[in-house]
C-alpha cells in the first residue's frame, strides 16, 4: 500500500484483471434476417434506389451532370421558357440552391436566359443546341440504364411501379 498526505490507494494486482481470452458468449448468423425490413416501403425504395442511383452516378458522368443537374435540364428541355420559380416548384428545390446551378449550366453553353413574354420580371430559361444535343444523349443513356437495372420487371409492372411511386410524392 503506497500512502500519500492527502490519499492511499492500492495498487490493482494481476489477480483483479479479468482473462484477456475470455469473450462474451456469442453466437454466429449464417444467414441475416431482413424481413422485417423488406417490409417497409422507404427501405425497399432506397434499395431499388441505390441499384439505379450508382449506374446513373456513372454515366451522367460521361455528360458531366449530376442528378440534379440532370432533372433541372430535363424540364427546361422539355419545357423551353420555363421559369425558375416554375423550376422550384416542379422539382422541389429551394430558390438559392437553384441560382448557382443555373449560372453553372448557362457557364457551360448549356441553357440561356430569355425575357419572359408576359412577366416582366421573370426571365425563361432554354436549351442551348448543345445543351438539346446533351439532354437527347443523357436521356437516352438514363433510358437504357432504367431498363437494364429493372429488367426482372415486365413492361407492364414498371409502369405500374412508376404510377406507385408517383403516388407517394405527386
Amino acid at each position: 500500500m503506497v500512502t500519500t498526505a492527502q490519499t492511499s490507494f492500492k495498487r490493482p494486482t494481476r489477480r483483479n484483471k479479468p482473462a484477456v481470452n475470455a469473450l462474451p458468449n456469442v453466437s454466429a448468423v449464417d444467414q441475416v434476417d431482413t424481413r422485417y425490413l423488406q417490409t417497409l416501403l422507404g427501405y425497399n425504395a432506397r434499395r431499388a434506389a441505390l441499384t439505379i442511383i450508382e449506374g446513373f452516378l456513372e454515366r451522367m458522368a460521361e455528360f458531366g451532370l449530376r442528378p440534379v443537374d440532370f432533372s433541372v435540364m430535363s424540364v427546361i428541355h422539355h419545357n423551353p421558357g420555363v421559369t425558375s420559380r416554375q423550376l422550384c416548384s416542379a422539382l422541389n428545390l429551394l430558390p438559392p440552391n437553384l441560382v448557382g446551378l443555373i449560372q453553372s449550366l448557362e457557364a457551360r453553353g448549356l441553357i440561356e436566359r430569355h425575357p419572359h413574354p408576359t412577366d416582366g420580371r421573370a426571365m425563361g430559361l432554354h436549351p442551348t443546341a448543345q445543351g438539346v444535343n446533351l439532354m437527347v444523349q443523357a436521356e437516352q443513356a438514363a433510358a437504357d440504364l432504367e431498363i437494364e437495372r429493372s429488367a426482372r420487371l415486365t413492361a407492364a409492372q414498371r409502369k405500374t411501379l412508376l404510377e406507385l411511386l408517383q403516388k407517394i410524392y405527386l
